[in-house]
């Protein structure tokens, strides 16, 4: 696994002949964060960006170069660096594991969602939570065993009414757990005050009626609800806090810790020690992000 960032201070030579930099694990582009913001947000000046773009595009297959040398597919960038569109635009055409947060952010769904309980002055028990779902994993099922424990009631809304019929009903035989599947555009999230999202895309979700000032917890990518009458908060995004974030490798100001803690995770282990890993470095919620900037 190899780490991507900008150099704090690259000299001129290496910013002249985009020199990039191999630390051990850490791949150092020779671009000054401050250059980033001010030459990618101006984009008047058109032969600066076109020579930007040029700058990046070599920077991204110098990259790649030493990645395939390397033999390594894994990698974690930078919070700057991941302002580099053109960069970026290279690296994810690549067969590249790029760590972005998302594994993660589906197996910290009752987190956040505590999170947002706790923001909003209301009780788990009392709570009536809409899940949206196609598609069934091992993650998504123990985490609907997990929430069902929890709140007051689980409705799940889905396209494949028989397939989560069956897990409906061996929920209730084995576990005792009450869920309700259905999939109703007109009635299903009129009254849905909190709505988990785990893969509904844009167009599919806004065909639904949904209620005014619902949260909606959007795992699926980025999403806006193209609602008039739509007063509520969609959350696309979070950030975590960790009892011991020294522990996870680098500067946790320079990277997103989200992606520094999900890089140290073997995903393919079983749920139960992702779980208990969780709870043992004191995992929580220090942010969630909705378009309109921090929730």
């Amino acid at each position: 696994m190899y780490y991507i960032e900008e150099s704090d201070k690259p000299n001129f030579l290496e910013e002249k002949l985009s020199r990039v930099k191999l630390e051990i694990d850490r791949i150092i582009l020779p671009i000054n964060k401050d250059k980033i913001i001010t030459e990618n947000v101006d984009s008047k000046k058109l032969n600066s960006e076109k020579i930007y773009i040029k700058k990046e595009k070599k920077l991204a297959q110098k990259t790649l170069k030493i990645l395939e040398k390397a033999n390594s597919k894994k990698i974690v960038i930078s919070k700057n660096v991941q302002k580099l569109k053109e960069y970026m635009d290279l690296l994810n055409q690549s067969q590249l594991e790029i760590i972005g947060g998302k594994w993660l952010y589906k197996i910290l769904v009752p987190e956040i969602l505590e999170y947002i309980l706790n923001k909003e002055n209301r009780i788990n028990e009392e709570t009536n939570l809409y899940i949206l779902i196609n598609d069934s994993t091992e993650i998504t099922l123990q985490t609907i065993k997990r929430l069902a424990n929890t709140y007051k009631s689980i409705n799940i809304i889905t396209n494949h009414i028989e397939k989560f019929k069956k897990i409906e009903e061996n929920m209730e035989k084995e576990l005792g757990i009450a869920v309700t599947v259905m999939n109703n555009k007109k009635k299903g999230l009129s009254k849905a005050k909190i709505i988990l999202n785990f893969d509904f895309p844009k167009e599919l979700l806004n065909k639904y009626n949904i209620y005014e000032k619902a949260i909606i917890v959007n795992l699926q990518g980025s999403i806006n609800i193209a609602k008039k009458r739509f007063e509520g908060i969609v959350i696309n995004d979070y950030e975590i806090e960790i009892i011991n974030p020294q522990e996870y490798h680098l500067d946790d100001k320079k990277y997103k810790l989200k992606e520094l803690y999900e890089a140290h995770f073997y995903k393919s282990q079983p749920y139960k020690n992702i779980i208990e890993k969780i709870k043992k470095d004191k995992v929580k919620i220090k942010e969630l992000y909705s378009l309109n900037g921090i929730y």
